[in-house]
């Protein structure tokens, strides 16, 4: 998923810019999936991991909502983190990458080729086998470690590439909700919730007709369609997607507006002004203040304040928390105890690794050859299918579909050692990749 990046760090303390910097994200959700696995593997340690199976949840009246802990961060902390998603997606196709066909093609292709390939790669390993099911595990791309990555190359990635890694992954991350939401429903289906639920998104979009910007409405809105959602059968983490879409984009106020008022009330903060310093003294500056907020608020879109509020919550907190519910697996013969382990191991290995770096780099030749997109200003073939072995890392949403794909416990935690030990190779090959195909460019635009 995308990844918003603040390169302004003049005046903050190191740990500011740290939090802020593209690679702090990838930092974090490694060193937790290392501790997972530290405390999977360390004997003294592996009753932390009872933690997780604690019960917890709530009743009012009749009504009784309890699951593991485990399962609410899979269930419920990762509904927020597909609300961003959900929300980066519409922010693209509005105004990003993806916001005409020009600019959309070439990460909509790569995309599509980086999905197809390494699914079909797994297909053919595990043919007819209990473990076929496992064919959307090597789609996705981890988009925060991806980043963390070329954040490390520095320079030597040009910007054209990034942007192409960045919304190459945005619509990665559409086609695995697509895939998550059709072909790996949580239970059978309830068509009775189901129907409830999308009631429930039409009412939020109706909010969003009539310029409701209330944050408080669309927040409990969410919570009663998560869990019609969750009842529905479908994966309730679908549910973070539904509301990203009713989500309002469109301001109560425009840019005219918003300066004519924001120019009078700053007129009005001055005058008021009795020579000190502190504001909270002045009870006429605090009013002009509250009124400046409010119309802040109108002229900044609600989907905006979302993104820019979940960002830190949804990179610093719930995907290292997913990584600790989830990257534990104990590395050593149990490990392969699966009969299926070798077929499991080498669909997702040769997907991610081989499939990804290939698929992407076919799909965007073939849309370029057909003459429907054309390469980034700059950036030379050998880089794209550098970019495309980064993109091999997988890892959150693979774990994900992991969890969902089988319900053997012995394939579950081969496919996690598996997606533990290909994420790290291919994030060492694309490193090497993308270093040297870098430092022939920056040879080329030195000589000239």
């Amino acid at each position: 998923m995308a990844v918003v990046i603040n390169f302004r760090k003049a005046g903050k303390s190191i740990f500011q810019s740290f939090l802020q910097s593209g690679t702090a994200g990838g930092i974090i959700l490694f060193v937790c999936s290392v501790l997972a696995i530290l405390v999977s593997n360390v004997p003294s340690l592996t009753h932390i991991q009872e933690f997780w199976n604690i019960t917890a949840g709530f009743s009012f009246g009749s009504f009784t909502l309890e699951m593991s802990l485990a399962k609410w961060v899979n269930e419920g902390l990762m509904a927020v983190f597909f609300f961003m998603v959900g929300l980066e997606i519409k922010r693209e196709v509005m105004v990003g990458e993806l916001s005409s066909p020009k600019k959309a093609m070439l990460p909509i292709f790569a995309a599509i080729g980086g999905m197809l390939m390494p699914a079909l790669i797994y297909a053919a390993f595990n043919h007819g086998l209990p473990s076929a099911n496992g064919w959307g595990i090597p789609m996705a791309t981890d988009i925060a470690f991806a980043i963390a990555v070329l954040a490390i190359l520095g320079k030597r990635c040009s910007l054209g590439l990034k942007v192409f890694l960045t919304a190459l992954a945005i619509v990665d991350d559409l086609g695995s909700i697509v895939v998550l939401a059709i072909f790996y429903p949580s239970h059978s289906l309830e068509m009775s919730y189901l129907l409830y639920a999308l009631s429930a998104m039409a009412v939020l979009l109706s909010f969003n007709l009539l310029r409701w910007n209330k944050p408080l409405l669309f927040v409990i809105g969410g919570v009663v369609l998560w869990y019609l959602v969750l009842k529905s059968g479908v994966h309730s983490t679908i549910a973070g997607v539904m509301l990203a879409i009713t989500i309002p984009s469109k301001t109560k106020i425009n840019e005219a507006s918003f300066y004519t008022a924001a120019e009078r009330l700053v007129s009005r903060f001055k005058s008021a002004s009795k020579g000190g310093a502190d504001v909270f003294t002045n009870s006429e500056q605090v009013t002009v203040l509250h009124s400046l907020n409010s119309k802040v608020d109108d002229a900044n879109p609600l989907m905006s304040r979302f993104e820019v509020t979940l960002h830190p919550w949804v990179y610093f907190l719930i995907m290292p928390v997913f990584a600790l519910v989830n990257a534990g697996v104990e590395f050593g013969d149990g490990v392969w105890r699966s009969e299926f382990a070798p077929q499991i191991a080498g669909g997702i290995f040769f997907g991610l690794v081989v499939g990804k770096p290939v698929g992407i780099f076919f799909f965007s030749w073939l849309a370029c050859r057909i003459g429907i997109a054309k390469l980034p200003s700059g950036v030379k073939w050998m880089e794209l299918f550098s970019i495309g072995m980064v993109g091999g890392i997988g890892f959150t949403m693979s774990l994900f579909i992991d969890n969902l794909a089988f319900t053997d416990t012995a394939m579950i935690d081969a496919g996690k050692a598996a997606i533990i030990i290909t994420s790290v190779a291919a994030a060492f090959l694309g490193y090497v990749a993308v270093f040297i195909s870098g430092r022939k460019r920056t040879s080329i635009t030195k000589s000239k």
